[in-house]
């Protein structure tokens, strides 16, 4: 019989990525399928979810499997009471998750996931006390004390992308308006894009056969690589409301370094050179105090998926500090 493995499953608002991860944090093997979204029924995910997982695990036993999911997780890690770009909600993802694959499964959320594989692996690793900012399709957060998720009552803490920022701003897929993630994350950056286009000329234009509608994150990234003002702009106005929105999290919880992950922190210092501006900008007492890193994470897009495998495998934390 073949050895089992383990695997983490990372679950956002487009994609879902699996792979089979090892306690050293290094992933031998990935398999993805895009989400099908807000608007279908909660199984549909789940099918993609388990396709990912069974292609990943290649025929191999699965020991366990990790799930990371872009939502508020109930504090024992059972349900997914909420998901803002995803159709769950009090889905009881755990037990049908491990009724369908039969073996293990572990929840939490996914930027819980991320900061504790950084905080065993990447940026975060040694810092008493640490920030994580996932910017993908919205933005989620997690707060890190010696090298443990804190994760509040309801296990909902570090939903940063849901602070109100701007009174009666954007309107935001959890039902509110204003919340930061309008304002600083994959959404906002290619909505700045889309707006800009028609203002001023961009190779984003060829790029997406001139229809604006057309244009994605990954085309804004590519864009700015050329020195395309637009693009260029669309990351100046992501970036510095990233730095606006992290300094009131310092402000708050001061802490030693701030992690930036998720898809969008893969343009790295386009992205968080304005960042860091702003937030020496808006953080109060910034002259009179030690400014806290602001870093991209170490371990890109994968970090949420080793974070939910190291949790499988009792690398991490299998009961965060509430």
């Amino acid at each position: 019989m073949s050895a089992s493995v383990v695997v983490g499953v990372d679950i956002g608002g487009t994609k879902v990525l699996a792979g089979v991860v090892d306690r050293a944090g290094v992933v031998s093997g990935t398999a993805r399928r895009t989400t099908p979204g807000r608007r279908v029924v909660a199984g549909q995910v789940e099918d993609a979810l388990v396709e990912a997982v069974v292609e990943a695990a290649a025929g191999r036993r699965l020991a366990g499997v990790g799930v990371a999911a872009a939502g508020f997780v109930d504090p024992r890690g059972e349900r997914v009471m909420f998901a803002p770009h995803l159709p769950w909600q009090g889905e009881p993802l755990r037990e049908v998750l491990e009724q369908r694959l039969g073996c293990t499964v572990v929840l939490d959320n996914d930027a819980n996931c991320a900061a504790r594989a950084e905080a065993h692996h990447g940026a975060a690793r040694g810092a008493s006390s640490a920030l994580m900012v996932t910017m993908g399709t919205g933005i989620g957060g997690a707060v890190l004390v010696d090298g443990h998720v804190l994760r509040g009552a309801n296990g909902m803490a570090g939903e940063f992308g849901h602070m109100q920022v701007v009174p009666d701003g954007q309107p935001c897929e959890c039902g509110r308006r204003g919340c930061w993630e309008q304002y600083s994350s994959g959404n906002a950056l290619v909505r700045n894009a889309r707006t800009l286009m028609g203002e001023q000329p961009s190779v984003l234009s060829e790029m997406s056969g001139g229809r604006p509608k057309h244009v994605t994150g990954p085309m804004v990234t590519a864009a700015a690589e050329e020195g395309d003002l637009v693009a260029r702009q669309a990351f100046a106005s992501v970036g510095d409301w990233l730095g606006v929105g992290t300094a009131n999290l310092v402000a708050a919880l001061d802490p030693e370094v701030v992690v930036v992950g998720g898809g969008v922190s893969a343009a790295g210092d386009k992205l968080l050179d304005p960042a860091r501006a702003a937030l020496r900008r808006a953080l109060v007492g910034a002259a009179h105090r030690t400014v806290p890193d602001l870093v991209a994470a170490r371990l890109g897009p994968e970090a949420g998926m080793i974070g939910a495998a190291l949790l499988v495998s009792g690398v991490a934390d299998a009961q965060p500090r509430r």
